[in-house]
């Protein structure tokens, strides 16, 4: 628990670093997002057991270190077609070593990764002024409804969510996470309107709500998710980079799907109103 506490805590101060960062330096977020995925989708390759099949692992990994940095529109779709080409030339090249089958789940989890870790940086450039409150919005939502769910399942759970996947999730739990993750939103709005900007900027608690119930819904989405993967690779954590949580893919599972579902939903009912 102390060591889930602590990196907890790092994990904290590095966003806050990056908002801090994003005035003088903006490229400090999409530099973040890149090495999450790098060592997201590094991580899924360690545990397929084929990180010395390179002609596989060094276009995935450049795919989601360059994704970031590349023009919107026609660079993106570019960066996503080079990719594809230069995967499906690896399989013609290299077929009688790497199997469809590795080619396509490091493919499909490259895609999965960098594309939903890619709308946090959507986030920021959606609203000019408040971008990054989008972003902290977004990543907390994710984090808040699992650290409810682990406190409330550690101290009140007895029925087990979905057993077969994932043993330790209960449904007291799932229901902790979405009662603390709906209170959390709520009061972030609240700072935010209230206390940071004095009632210079309106709120939307509707769409805050919103995203507390949606984002605890994501959260055990993505959560139930990456723990089917690691049953089908055969191990209990991703990694151990993080002390406490285990890998990175460990700690933002849920992000990979909350901050896609937030992005969405503000593009029709923003937080901020101008």
């Amino acid at each position: 628990m102390k060591n889930r506490v602590m990196s907890g805590v790092v994990l904290i101060l590095f966003l806050a670093a990056i908002v801090v960062f994003n005035v003088r330096f903006p490229p400090a977020l999409n530099l973040a997002v890149a090495l999450i995925s790098i060592l997201a989708i590094n991580e899924i390759i360690q545990a397929l057991g084929i990180s010395k099949e390179y002609a596989l692992v060094v276009p995935s990994l450049m795919f989601a270190g360059i994704l970031f940095f590349v023009p919107p529109g026609l660079g993106v779709q570019a960066t996503y077609f080079i990719y594809t080409a230069v995967m499906f030339a690896v399989l013609i090249f290299f077929h009688e070593s790497i199997s469809f089958r590795d080619l396509i789940v490091v493919y499909s989890m490259t895609l999965l990764i960098s594309t939903m870790l890619g709308s946090i940086i959507g986030l920021r450039e959606f609203d000019s002024s408040h971008g990054m409150f989008y972003v902290i919005i977004a990543i907390f939502s994710a984090w808040i409804s699992d650290t409810g769910a682990f406190v409330a399942g550690s101290l009140w759970g007895s029925r087990k969510l979905c057993p077969k996947i994932s043993p330790k999730k209960t449904v007291e739990g799932a229901v902790g996470g979405l009662v603390l993750n709906v209170a959390a939103m709520l009061v972030f709005g609240y700072i935010f309107h209230v206390v940071f900007y004095r009632y210079q900027v309106d709120v939307s608690y509707l769409s805050l709500l919103l995203i507390g119930i949606g984002g605890s819904v994501m959260s055990i989405l993505g959560d139930l998710s990456f723990s089917l993967i690691k049953r089908s690779c055969h191990i209990k954590d991703f990694g151990e980079l993080i002390p406490g949580h285990g890998g990175i893919l460990d700690r933002f599972d849920s992000v990979i799907f909350v901050a896609p579902f937030v992005y969405l939903l503000v593009q029709f009912l923003p937080i901020v109103m101008h």
